[in-house]
């Protein structure tokens, strides 16, 4: 290297000391260095200036050699010293070799980087701002630097970079997001704690509003709040609470729909901190944003709906997602369901159809939302960020109900997730039952399913929604025919039930003609209650274990009238005898011993009304596919000769121990207390004469039995008539006139018992006769 031609204005002694491997020639060679450049600052001489800085750089700090690197940081640090408050002319060419010197793979090297970078931005101050991106993306890379006195050279220089950003009010925050937001997403431990600490400081400073930018970082930040440091983690969650509180305080100049999916990916995170910050955060986000929120529901709900079943070890996750749920649903109200009226009559831009909606994988991912709405566009007003400007909001019904659908699916979630989202079925069927409707076909069978679940509580909450879908106006349809989705075909109804004033409406009447046995309910009662049955049938152990807990809930729900009545509507067509006789067993049970069908015990126990009447006959011949419950039937409604003649009919039956069976709980049944009245008939023996027989034909009917013995008791009892006259016996008592005022055709029933019971021996025969077929197929 020619020294004298190439190197000048510096001199060869100068050139030699920058080259040495001794730290303090190379500092005495700084020091001629910058009192050189101060002479060519005093004489205003630019060039030269700019001559000696491209020299130290070029020929120097990106030299091949790492001592001449040395000489050249030093040199261009020295320049800066020298150049004082023009520094700021000449910041480009004394920052960039510096900063390249940053990845040189000597640590020394890196250390006398940082000690250079640090005494030309000491020296610039404010002037460093418009530099500060390649500044801050170097310092983030020492920032993670393995050598302790590169790491500890940073951290001074770093101190000085955030007084200097601190001081200053011209600091470019949109030009600085872009690099933050990429390096957020640093897995380096150091590296994190470096951007969680410029985050820190841009906060807290007043002129920076980092609020507006923060969906830009607001990721990366939870996901270093997952970081294995505890430092780090603390470090977040101050960051993040710090957020928070600015939030808080200013609600309308948050961008909270640009955040809302990043709350929903977060709330699903494995780590339980930045979950419970996650769902912290998204409480906050619908109580103070409200409605707009309602179009990322789907996407809450299925961060949401699992959490409600964490057990004690995450109670606190539990608990603050729980809060979520409730603020979330009470963001639905009935005006969502007066949408589509509204968006007719103003101009709308076009939106995806509810089955785009629905096909669309992201309204169920952990990872993403469907954020378009269907065709519910509400009218109320909300706010949004950066502006009091009042806008429409979307309720994406689409995505929430198949949200809800596919938890219900979902054998693995717990018990109180599934009552959330019966719940929330519920209240969408009460806040916008018109728009729920058209999913009622889809979730049918998934409520009735639900009916088999283990727990109570849910198949409670799981009847209020069918009892809810089964009355409400709004599923009332235009000739609908209860054998649609059925097997079992209704023929022409025979016995038809007045219906109550002021319970039909014009829609109502015409479904009559469907299902004349519900006149209070819509068309998709019938259809509950024929699903209902058929899935008895098919779950015989879902009939033995809750089958009377279903229909006694049903009976607080609906009308108990309502479900006996098309109950045996369908049963007498029932094609499986055997069931149609269980079922009917069940359901006299029920009728005879619930407190819930007391008052339609009463009702039947006078048959003083058309409707009353009617009723008796409906069930009287569905009661026919089991003889007992069928003379329980008469001795509820006070026909007592009916029930006698029925008895004498009992010994053409083929007698079983299950006939048996009924007739000795029958016999339990007379002693309880709904038969009380009864037995004190048995008082007024001259005008009970075939109340008495009855009960004697039960007793002969009877082997010799405890039942024997209790009913034998019971008919000692029966005063002696002639002690019992009285100077009014000859007239007739009240129980007599009912019975022959009833108009009832007695003898047409008593056919119809004959006829139920052929068909019986004939399916018994059946049987027998199959079984018989498959031991000779077993034997031979």
């Amino acid at each position: 290297m020619n020294a004298e031609r190439d190197l000048a204005p510096l001199a060869p002694s100068v050139v030699r000391a920058l080259n040495d491997k001794l730290y303090e020639k190379r500092k005495v060679a700084a020091l001629e260095i910058e009192k050189l450049v101060r002479e060519f600052v005093a004489q205003n001489n630019t060039s030269q200036i700019k001559h000696v800085i491209q020299i130290l750089s070029q020929e120097f700090a990106l030299s091949q050699h790492p001592h001449s690197r040395k000489g050249g940081l030093i040199g261009l640090a020295a320049c800066s010293i020298a150049l004082g408050k023009d520094s700021g002319l000449y910041l480009k060419e004394l920052i960039e070799p510096v900063l390249t010197c940053f990845n040189d793979a000597d640590s020394r090297l890196r250390y006398y980087a940082c000690e250079a970078l640090y005494n030309i931005v000491k020296v610039a101050r404010g002037s460093v701002l418009p530099h500060f991106n390649v500044l801050f993306d170097g310092l983030s890379k020492l920032a993670a630097d393995p050598d302790p006195n590169v790491k500890s050279g940073s951290e001074l220089l770093d101190r000085l970079l955030k007084d200097i950003v601190t001081e200053s009010n011209q600091f470019d925050l949109v030009g600085f997001i872009p690099l933050l937001r990429e390096r957020i997403y640093s897995n380096n431990q150091y590296a994190r704690q470096f951007i969680i600490s410029w985050i820190l400081v841009l906060e807290s400073v007043p002129d920076i509003n980092l609020l507006d930018y923060l969906p830009e970082i607001l990721d990366g930040l939870f996901q270093i709040l997952g970081d294995n440091s505890k430092e780090i983690r603390k470090m977040c969650e101050v960051a993040l609470g710090e957020f928070l509180k600015e939030i808080k305080k200013n609600p309308s100049s948050v961008k909270f729909a640009e955040m809302a999916n990043i709350l929903v990916i977060h709330c699903q995170a494995a780590d339980d901190l930045i979950q419970l910050t996650a769902m912290c955060w998204m409480r906050e986000f619908i109580q103070l944003a409200g409605r707009v929120m309602l179009p990322y529901s789907s996407g809450i709900l299925t961060a949401v709906l699992p959490c409600l079943s964490y057990d004690d070890r995450k109670k606190n996750i539990k608990e603050v997602a729980n809060v979520c749920n409730q603020s979330l649903m009470k963001l639905v109200i009935p005006e969502d369901d007066e949408m589509d009226e509204a968006k007719q009559s103003t101009t709308l831009p076009a939106e995806p159809t509810s089955e785009e909606s629905v096909s669309k994988p992201e309204a169920v991912s952990s990872d993403s939302l469907d954020v378009s709405g269907d065709s519910n566009v509400s009218k109320s007003n909300v706010f949004t960020g950066n502006s009091s400007e009042r806008i429409q909001v979307t309720l994406n019904l689409d995505g929430i109900v198949q949200v809800l659908d596919c938890h219900l699916h979902d054998t693995s979630i717990g018990m109180m997730t599934r009552i959330a989202v019966l719940k929330w079925l519920y209240h969408l069927y009460i806040k916008t039952p018109r728009k729920m409707f058209r999913h009622t076909d889809s979730l049918f069978p998934i409520l009735l399913r639900t009916l088999s679940d283990e727990s109570d509580e849910v198949i409670l909450k799981d009847l209020e929604v069918l009892a809810e879908i089964a009355s409400s106006p709004a599923g009332q349809t235009e000739g609908y025919s209860p054998s649609d989705s059925s097997d079992v075909r209704p023929g022409p109804v025979e016995l038809h039930v007045p219906a109550r004033a002021g319970q039909l409406s014009s829609s109502g009447t015409k479904s009559l003609e469907c299902s004349p046995s519900t006149p209070t309910m819509n068309s998709y009662f019938y259809k509950f209650m024929i699903n209902l049955l058929k899935r008895f049938s098919s779950e015989r152990k879902l009939l033995e274990t809750r089958g009377a807990f279903i229909i006694r809930q049903l009976c607080l729900l609906l009308n108990a009238e309502n479900i006996f009545h098309s109950m045996a509507d369908i049963l007498l067509r029932e094609e499986d005898l055997k069931f149609a006789s269980t079922m009917v067993h069940t359901l006299n049970t029920i009728l005879l011993t619930s407190s819930e069908l007391f008052q339609l015990r009463n009702q039947l126990k006078d048959l003083k009304t058309p409707e009353s009447r009617n009723l008796f006959c409906c069930l009287y011949r569905s009661w026919c596919h089991n003889p007992v419950t069928t003379v329980s039937l008469c001795f509820l409604t006070q026909n007592y000769k009916h029930a006698y003649d029925l008895i004498q009919k009992f010994g053409d039956l083929e007698v079983t121990v299950d006939f048996l069976t009924e007739v000795d709980k029958l016999v339990q049944l007379i002693e309880c207390p709904i038969f009380t009245y009864l037995r004190l008939q048995l008082l007024d023996v001259k005008n009970n004469p075939y109340l008495i027989k009855a009960l004697y034909g039960l007793l002969m009917l009877l082997p010799q039995s405890s039942a024997f013995q209790l009913l034998s008791h019971r008919l000692q009892c029966v005063p002696n008539p002639e002690l019992m006259q009285t100077a009014d016996s000859t007239k007739p008592s009240a129980s007599f006139k009912r019975t022959t005022a009833s108009n009832i055709d007695y003898t047409e029933l008593l056919q119809h018992f004959e006829k139920v019971q052929n068909k019986h021996l004939e399916a018994r025969h059946q049987r027998a006769g199959r079984a018989e077929q498959l031991d000779r197929r077993v034997v031979l």
